[in-house]
């Protein structure tokens, strides 16, 4: 068991968010989490899943022949077997991204990898959540994710970039409307009213398959 982790599903589509947005992308998706966003489009993933051995996932990864791979969930680092993963696809000479919550500590998350922060807003459910002294431990190559579901989210948002500089810790600072909750052109008209050093991201996957599992 040592050598395993339980994956709901590995699959080859674009990458619908994130920096590498529309790049042909292999997500490797962990199975479980341990927050309940009331927004999650991925709770088919808290449970269930197979057990694989670190080698046949890395085979698998490669069976698709690819420049990215995005470590998902879930939340990837509830599973303590995602850090050597990650050291193992960096190592294949991927480029890796992991998206994770935020509420789990990345100390031992390979510098190499790009990490996906999110930030959990008020509206998320899940704010008590954010463990804050993962900030310290961006690279300059990681980012920082907001799924903002209001205008009370958008402006929570803006006080914890202020607050913590973000755009200074982070290659790009993502501002994201929760999908079908904030309209998406409100919220590009407040980035641009404001003048924020973010970038406005739509998710791609859900435009082209909606909630389709495998994309």
């Amino acid at each position: 068991m040592k050598d395993t982790l339980r994956i709901t599903e590995i699959f080859y589509s674009l990458q619908g968010e994130t920096r590498t947005l529309g790049l042909p992308t292999v997500f490797v998706r962990l199975t479980g989490c341990p927050l309940r966003c009331q927004y999650c489009d991925t709770a088919y993933a808290f449970a269930g899943g197979e057990l694989m051995s670190l080698e046949a996932i890395v085979a698998k990864v490669a069976s698709f022949n690819p420049r990215y791979v995005c470590v998902t969930g879930g939340e990837p680092l509830a599973q303590p077997n995602a850090l050597p993963l990650l050291r193992l696809l960096c190592d294949a000479g991927y480029e890796v991204s992991l998206e994770t919550s935020g509420a789990i500590d990345v100390t031992g998350v390979d510098p190499r990898v790009v990490k996906v922060l999110d930030l959990k807003t008020p509206g998320s459910a899940e704010v008590a959540r954010n463990r804050y002294d993962n900030i310290a431990l961006l690279n300059p190559h990681d980012q920082v994710k907001f799924v903002i579901c209001s205008r009370e989210d958008y402006d929570w948002a803006v006080s914890k970039l202020i607050e913590y500089r973000l755009a200074e810790r982070a290659q790009d600072v993502l501002f994201s409307p929760s999908f079908s909750e904030l309209d998406s052109r409100a919220l590009a008209d407040w980035i641009v009213s404001d003048n924020l050093p973010v970038r406005f991201q739509l998710q791609l996957h859900k435009i082209l398959w909606q909630d389709e599992p495998g994309h």
